[in-house]
């Protein structure tokens, strides 16, 4: 007999796990410091199994999945662990990816963040973009700088979501999430809806599509304040990615509307320390009037170069976060160098 779910649950949490994995023909399996490894005491599943397992976490929705081929989910377990769930249909069996969510909301000082990151917060209008691969740290640094907002503003909240990750409790502000397939039926018809809602500050889970980027762009023209997440690597190529998603025509507008509402794009990646754990590496582009011209203009791959020069603004590229994080002892000149945009000059300056 496989082990009950919330066994699997406590477990991968007692371990510092960050997901767990359940596959047929495989014992579950649980990520711990970016490794994945067998739980203990845990035997491999048969198709049974993840379908028992599936149904249990699924619930009414499990035959919209098993037609549909796959869902996503958050459910809060006992003990207050929260996980945001994926079953997904392969080789005619059903399996299941974890994710479990910090207990709390940590603090945006806890995270070891770049500086400038603590001013987002308190701006009044724009776009801010967290960018970084699946697992890097996105969602939580979006939960801590709604919540720092939340307990410093009066303010009204609006988030999207896919699913609803983590759950906030009201403050100084009023807070409606609204969960995508759920509250609403996709990103873009929600967005709409949101502002006629009298937001201040929206959060769009991830923009994926053309009517998605546009109305944001609009929210941000109009005085909200927006927050957004991207699956890019950098800050060049999140501005790259909103533009290219438009006809040719329209792509020489849609600069002039990022270069107007951009306010900073924070790229992330989660490291192994050298010690346990992990640690996030940071790339931070506050958009400065030099970048919102090559923005503008449609100089991007200079982008770069404009975050190595304005570190007074609060900007930093990656390579000199993994630098810093090799200098003071957190990282070792491996990690930095294997992480690294240009791997030549962190080999340089870490002496590897």
């Amino acid at each position: 007999m496989p082990l009950p779910l919330q066994e699997l649950i406590t477990t991968a949490r007692a371990s510092r796990g960050s997901d767990i994995h359940l596959v047929r023909g495989l014992p579950p399996r649980m990520r711990v410091d970016g490794v994945l490894t067998d739980m203990p005491g845990t035997a491999p599943l048969t198709a049974e199994d993840c379908e028992a397992y599936a149904r249990l976490m699924a619930g009414d929705a499990y035959e919209d999945m098993s037609e549909i081929g796959e869902a996503d989910l958050a459910l809060t377990f006992p003990g207050d662990i929260r996980c945001r769930i994926n079953l997904f249909r392969q080789q005619g069996a059903v399996s299941a990816a974890i994710r479990l969510l910090a207990e709390t909301i940590p603090n945006l000082d806890d995270l070891g963040l770049p500086p400038a990151v603590q001013t987002l917060p308190s701006l009044n209008r724009g776009i801010v973009l967290v960018t970084g691969e699946t697992g890097s740290g996105k969602s939580t640094t979006l939960a801590a700088m709604l919540d720092r907002i939340n307990h410093t503003a009066n303010e009204h909240i609006i988030t999207l979501e896919d699913p609803i990750e983590y759950i906030y409790t009201p403050d100084r502000c009023i807070i409606n999430q609204r969960e995508i397939g759920t509250d609403t039926r996709c990103y873009s018809d929600g967005l709409r809806a949101t502002l006629r809602e009298d937001p201040d500050v929206i959060l769009i889970g991830e923009m994926r599509d053309l009517d998605t980027i546009e109305t944001a762009l609009t929210a941000a023209e109009t005085g909200h304040l927006v927050f957004a997440t991207l699956h890019t690597n950098s800050a060049a190529e999140a501005i790259d990615r909103m533009v290219d998603v438009f006809p040719e025509g329209r792509q020489k507008q849609i600069r002039l509307q990022l270069s107007t509402t951009l306010m900073a794009v924070l790229s992330q990646q989660l490291l192994p320390r050298k010690e346990k754990g992990r640690v996030a590496a940071c790339e931070l582009m506050m958009v400065t009037p030099a970048i919102r011209n090559l923005i503008r203009e449609g100089k991007t791959p200079q982008i770069a170069s404009a975050l190595a020069t304005s570190a007074s603004e609060g900007s930093l590229t990656m390579d000199n976060c993994l630098i810093q994080l090799y200098r003071n002892r957190t990282i070792t000149a491996e990690t930095a160098c294997d992480a690294a945009r240009d791997s030549e000059y962190v080999k340089r300056n870490t002496r590897f």
